[in-house]
């Protein structure tokens, strides 16, 4: 150990004379009841023997696994997590706030987290073992104790580690206030109890002066002793004698807190915790503890790279060196200007229309953010699945041009796996690597974050869903592996303005955090509002720690930048667009008839009608036409009547296609791709000045974020204004030589908007909508687009003005018609009413802003009555849960397709394998969460699934076949038939 190398790894923060270091701790002097209990100050040296009978792991493994040994391996692997992991200004600001060198603030770390599972030892923890146990409760030292074993089953052992470390940290000499909760000992007590992702309260006086009175499973005598010896060891070995000057600041403790979690599971792996249990003569004496943590430092680097983590690197390089392709006007001025402005952490806003190169900026741009401020990572969030998966190939290709260091990407979401972009060795290992010893429901939680998508926000490089990274202010269970994952990275936020006032308020509280913890931030939009963008930037600014105000007026198109070392906000950067269109929009109040049968013939004014006049041409001329729907059902009905309609076209390949998210998943991809090759951008020239064949594609607002789609002619249901505006960016949105003259000039988009008709003749919400949207905004965007016809819209000349426009608080007063003014105030009450209430449930149920923690973690984890876990992720998830089709077959056994050739996997109690799980989750739909709660024992997984993380909180509709030739089955009150058109409810 002379050389203080061990295996090709260096050890800069365990010096090589902490090796031989008694350890033996200074007992204060003050008599403060924060310091001992009963007055009984422990030795603790080398004289106090750690007891290795005292076990930590033991679930999976061939016998039990010491405590001791466990703790030393965490303390070990979170030391290499400071170093491969966490940033250099991550580092800084940690040992920053401790009050100590670099060096020191590592020792600190990988003691802490080394202390994490104290509480283990305790008669009621050690009483789940019971042959263990039998061997030390009847000695004297332990026998007061092991009479809790029973009674105090109750006690979770992060629990007593809370309580049983204040008492040890500050016989260390950790620093204490008048406040409880402002001192140092007992916030990392409370920072380690919160290992199993959630804080408990704030301990009181009165309780830290009697502690095993409060809390009796926590025991005496030996139970104490060995806790300190255990405490002591750890310390002794990771040489961490210096203390930290004061408490430390709310960001900085959750970011600790999911390091501590992730080094706790790196190491509770089966297959990591195997080959290291100690011999059976094995006594945990000095020079053996010694041996122990030399192994556990020798650990190979492998254990963090296989899971994904690691830092990326950002290489100065110019935007022509990073693309294939010039910069347009957009990207050429942030490539020039940006620089200039950045000097650490900050937030870049970028306004422009649909295709005008955004991600391309984003990406250069969060390059130098990244590079600058010591970022050592980037993810890119997206509204949807669909445009997660749509844009990772775009991401991947850039970082493996310009990204050096640990640069694997990672798709995250809950299918991103199955995406086919993902196949090629990116994908996630499905739940098939080493379990994790543990309890049940913590085995599991690790299990998905180790061994499914979620394990993606922890990587160095990833895109996938904004709900990804907004749960992360949810008072939800490991909120902090979140909080830890997105410190160190760029924040990408594409499409900022497809959030409702629920999603924005997340976003909003999420800035606040991103801007204390100094991370960098990108939002990109195509039809955000100024005074959203200024809620946005202004939360940014306050979590940096700049509360009052700046002038906030971004330029459309165009960019501005929010330094969050100073808190100044640039001059708004105007640019003109390289794609400057005249977008011609046109309004038909239609009947809504989309209930009627195919086959009864449509009347005037009805939207059958309408649809079937806007179509015909294709069928004699060529063309494609987008037709989009507000709901799943109607678009399925829509389809069914264009099938009707043109059966010629229907029968045709490609002639007619539906796409909708309530597919099986591999039906949606195989849809999705077709799409997109058949309407997505030309690959050459040839085939830009070629003539499609007619073609329609009936969808959802799926198609309308992130996906290259172009079409001769856009068909949409009335939806607000920001909405059809990004619909209407399909349209006509590459150049194409040869497209049918019916569609007009081939450089003026044409989008046509069915508006549906109440039963008093004005414009209204079909009920059969619900509340997908808000029926003030419909009624606004209708006014707005009437008052247009005729005139078009120029992209992106009118767009702010447009968008501005319609959330003004002053639109009605422009209504010359009294009724109509009246109806809309009225509308307009129940909207911001709605608002309102959006906006205070996010208030209520985020997690406080950075600066409001003050020194408590319980309020990151902590929620009021009657707000659960599940409500609060449901809602974030719009209220969808996955389920699986079972074919019931004639001879009874039950298969994935309606042929029979998939059989169910089932391997009579083994877990299913790895080619199993990814053929189960390719045959999944997503389906409401009101449908599910119809489910009942008929729809439960086989229990060979349920140790799957993936696989466990599937649904099963057994599906059966009747005599008319249909796959239904009955969940609650429904009747769920799966056919070519997906998954319908009757």
């Amino acid at each position: 150990m002379g050389a203080g190398r061990l295996a090709g790894r260096s050890l800069p923060a365990f010096d090589v004379d902490c090796w031989g270091r008694a350890g033996g701790l200074s007992v204060p002097t003050d008599s403060s009841s924060l310091m001992t209990e009963n007055n009984r100050p422990v030795t603790v040296g080398n004289d106090l023997v750690v007891d290795v009978r005292l076990w930590g792991k033991y679930d999976g493994l061939s016998r039990a696994y010491p405590v001791i040994c466990h703790l030393l391996d965490t303390a070990a692997v979170a030391g290499v997590l400071w170093d491969d992991v966490l940033s250099s200004r991550t580092r800084r600001r940690i040992a920053r706030e401790l009050g100590v060198p670099e060096a020191e603030g590592r020792r600190i770390v990988a003691f802490w987290a080394g202390l994490h599972d104290i509480g283990k030892i305790t008669a009621p923890f050690q009483a789940k073992v019971p042959e263990a146990f039998a061997a030390v409760a009847a000695e004297p030292q332990f026998a007061a104790g092991a009479a809790h074993a029973v009674s105090e089953r109750s006690l979770r052992h992060e629990t007593a580690t809370h309580w049983a470390l204040v008492e040890f940290l500050t016989e260390c000499g950790y620093p204490q206030d008048r406040l409880v909760r402002m001192s140092a000992g007992h916030q990392v007590a409370q920072l380690l109890g919160g290992h199993h992702g959630c804080f408990g309260s704030v301990l009181r006086e009165k309780e830290l002066r009697a502690v095993a009175a409060w809390q009796p499973g926590l025991g005496e005598d030996g139970w104490r002793e060995q806790r300190h010896a255990h405490a002591a060891a750890v310390r002794r070995l990771t040489g961490a004698m210096r203390v930290p000057q004061g408490a430390l600041s709310g960001p900085t403790a959750a970011v600790l807190t999911g390091l501590v979690v992730v080094a706790d599971w790196l190491v509770s792996q089966v297959d990591v915790i195997e080959p290291r249990l100690p011999a059976a003569d094995w006594r945990g004496s000095g020079p053996e503890l010694d041996e122990h943590f030399r192994g556990a430092l020798a650990m190979p680097p492998s254990l963090v790279r296989g899971a994904g983590l690691g830092r990326a690197q950002f290489p100065q390089r110019s935007f022509e060196e990073q693309f294939p392709f010039p910069p347009n006007k957009l990207q050429a001025d942030i490539a020039a200007r940006l620089p200039g402005l950045v000097s650490g952490a900050g937030l870049l806003l970028v306004t422009a229309p649909t295709g005008d190169g955004k991600t391309e900026a984003a990406l250069h741009a969060a390059s130098v953010m990244a590079r600058v401020s010591g970022a050592s990572g980037m993810y890119f969030a997206l509204p949807t699945m669909a445009t997660a998966d749509a844009m990772f190939d775009r991401v991947r290709r850039f970082a493996d041009g310009n990204v050096e260091g640990e640069r694997a990407l990672t798709l995250l979401h809950s299918m991103a796996w199955l995406s086919p972009a993902y196949a090629d060795g990116q994908g996630q290992d499905l739940g098939q690597g080493s379990v994790v010893s543990s309890d049940g429901p913590t085995g599991t939680e690790a299990g998905r974050w180790l061994r499914t998508p979620r394990r993606g926000l922890l990587a160095p490089l990833s895109n996938g869903t904004i709900d990804q990274a907004l749960t992360a202010v949810l008072p939800v269970r490991y909120n902090v592996l979140r909080l830890l994952g997105l410190s160190d990275k760029v924040l990408v936020v594409d499409e900022a303005h497809a959030y409702g006032p629920w999603m924005h308020s997340l976003l909003v509280r999420l800035l606040e955090w991103l801007g204390a913890l100094g991370a960098p931030v990108v939002l990109l939009s195509a039809t955000l509002t100024g005074r959203a963008a200024s809620s946005l930037v202004e939360a940014y600014r306050r979590g940096a720690g700049f509360p009052e105000p700046a002038r906030v007026e971004p330029c459309y198109p165009g960019w501005l930048y929010a330094d969050a070392h100073t808190g100044e906000v640039s001059e708004p950067r105007a640019v003109d667009s390289d794609r400057e269109r005249d977008l011609r929009v046109e309004t038909r109040q239609v009947r809504w008839d989309v209930r009627e049968r195919p086959d009864a013939t449509p009347r005037p004014g009805s939207r059958r009608a309408a649809l079937r006049e806007l179509i015909a041409p294709v069928t004699g001329q060529g063309g494609c036409v987008l037709v989009c729907c507000t709901t799943v059902e109607e678009a399925q009905r829509t389809y069914r009547d264009l099938q009707h309609a043109f059966p010629e076209l229907a029968a045709r390949q490609g002639g007619l296609r539906l796409l909708h998210s309530r597919y099986p998943a591999h039906v949606r991809q195989r849809i999705s791709a077709e799409s997109e090759s058949a309407f997505g951008k030309p690959a050459d020239e040839a085939q830009a000045a070629a003539v499609r064949p007619g073609s329609v594609l009936v969808a959802t607002q799926i198609v309308e974020q992130s996906l290259d789609l172009d079409f001769d002619l856009v068909v949409s249901d009335l939806a607000p204004l920001a909405q059809l505006l990004q619909r209407a960016g399909r349209g006509k949105r590459h150049e194409r030589a040869n497209r049918p003259s019916w569609t007009g000039d081939p450089r003026e988009p044409r989008l046509v908007v069915l508006e549906p008709l109440g039963e008093d003749g004005t414009v209204a919400a079909p009920k059969t909508w619900g509340a997908v949207y808000d029926d003030a905004l419909l009624r606004r965007t209708s006014v707005l687009l009437n008052k247009r016809a005729g005139a078009g819209i120029a992209v992106p000349g009118d767009v702010q003005e447009l968008v501005d426009a319609v959330y003004a608080d002053d639109f009605s007063d422009h209504l010359a018609d009294a009724a109509e003014r009246d109806k809309l105030a009225h509308l307009d009450a129940a909207r911001l009413a709605a608002t309102a209430a959006e906006g205070q449930l996010a208030r209520m149920v985020t997690i406080p802003a950075p600066q409001d923690v003050r020194g408590d973690l319980s309020v990151l984890s902590s929620s009021d009555p009657g707000i659960t876990e599940e409500l609060l992720t449901t809602r974030l998830g719009a209220d969808t849960g996955r389920a699986v089709c079972v074919y019931i077959q004639p001879a009874g056994f039950r298969t994935l397709d309606p042929d029979g050739a998939v059989e169910l996997p089932d391997s009579f109690g083994r877990a299913p394998a790895r080619r199993q799980v990814a053929e189960v989750m390719s045959h999944t739909v997503p389906l409401p969460g009101r449908w599910l709660a119809g489910r009942t024992e008929e729809h439960d997984v086989p229990k060979s699934w349920r140790s799957s993380p993936i696989l466990a909180d599937l649904a099963l509709l057994p599906m059966s076949r009747g005599e008319d030739g249909r796959w239904t089955c009955r969940l609650g009150t429904r009747e769920i038939e799966i056919s070519d058109v997906g998954i319908s409810a009757n």
